[in-house]
């Protein structure tokens, strides 16, 4: 059954766009609407035997032809997850959580597996291993955002770990051939947390039938209105369109992940 509140999360990641009266409901669909992004945590761990459970949810993903090119490094100690967060924008929320999970591009264990009968491992060194890595760790890591709220807790995505991956590889003790792709921060979400539903571009924008076309002016204002008006609830005075312009101007807008094809080479990803 649908209830008020699983039509407001609709409303607002939508903002004022009413669904369709026959669109179809359920409990994951429900879920997968009232995401947010959690910051701010309460005090608690995120005990094994849950954690167990996120990460079978995670193993449950699509993977290209089976390789499961992608690891998972659970951190709990203090003084690591210290050093983490420093390298990773000096975010406080990564010390808070109950747990932080650092998903792992990883080819090293294939490579590993090839040498050890004497066969050679060279198709480690192009781009689209390096992709499928990528892709691999996302999509492990979407299914246990999804598992981690279907029991009650909170997540959020540090695309930070980026920043310094060369670092944060040797301090996770990474091999040759796993990279650092992303973290993601679970625990318990603190009641008073004021974050919501972030509005989302109108389908209208990403949804494209048939061939691609470039977005309506029109929409993009309105959605960027939307945006303003959630980060108005938050106390903060900005929009999207700006942001997205500033993203995409230089390589100042990467805060320093302009070398990362550097990065990737010298951690064994070569990505020819």
């Amino acid at each position: 059954m649908t209830t008020t509140n699983d039509q407001d999360a609709w409303l607002r990641r939508y903002g004022s766009v009413a669904p369709a009266s026959d669109l179809p409901r359920n409990p994951v669909l429900d879920l997968l609407y009232r995401h947010r992004s959690v910051r701010a945590f309460a005090p608690g761990d995120v005990d094994d035997a849950t954690l167990t459970a996120i990460i079978g949810a995670a193993q449950s993903a699509s993977t290209s032809s089976n390789l499961q090119a992608w690891s998972v490094i659970e951190v709990r100690d203090p003084d690591r997850l210290d050093a983490l967060a420093r390298l990773a924008g000096d975010q406080d929320f990564i010390r808070r959580g109950g747990v932080f999970l650092v998903f792992v591009a990883d080819w090293a264990r294939a490579g590993e597996l090839a040498r050890r009968v004497g066969e050679p491992a060279d198709a480690v060194g192009y781009i689209e291993s390096t992709i499928v890595g990528f892709v691999d760790a996302a999509l492990a890591a979407q299914n246990a955002v999804v598992a981690a709220e279907s029991l009650g807790l909170g997540a959020v995505y540090v695309g930070s770990v980026r920043n310094n991956p060369e670092q944060i590889a040797d301090l996770l003790g990474l091999p040759e051939g796993a990279f650092p792709a992303f973290g993601v921060v679970l625990g318990h979400p603190d009641p008073d947390d004021r974050a919501g539903v972030k509005p989302r571009l109108p389908q209208s924008v990403v949804r494209h039938r048939e061939t691609y076309r470039l977005p309506d002016d029109a929409a993009i204002a309105a959605y960027d209105e939307a945006v303003t008006a959630y980060y108005g609830t938050q106390g903060e005075s900005r929009g999207w369109l700006r942001a997205a312009i500033a993203r995409v101007r230089d390589a100042a807008s990467l805060h320093g992940r302009h070398t990362m094809r550097a990065s990737l080479e010298r951690r064994g990803l070569a990505s020819r």
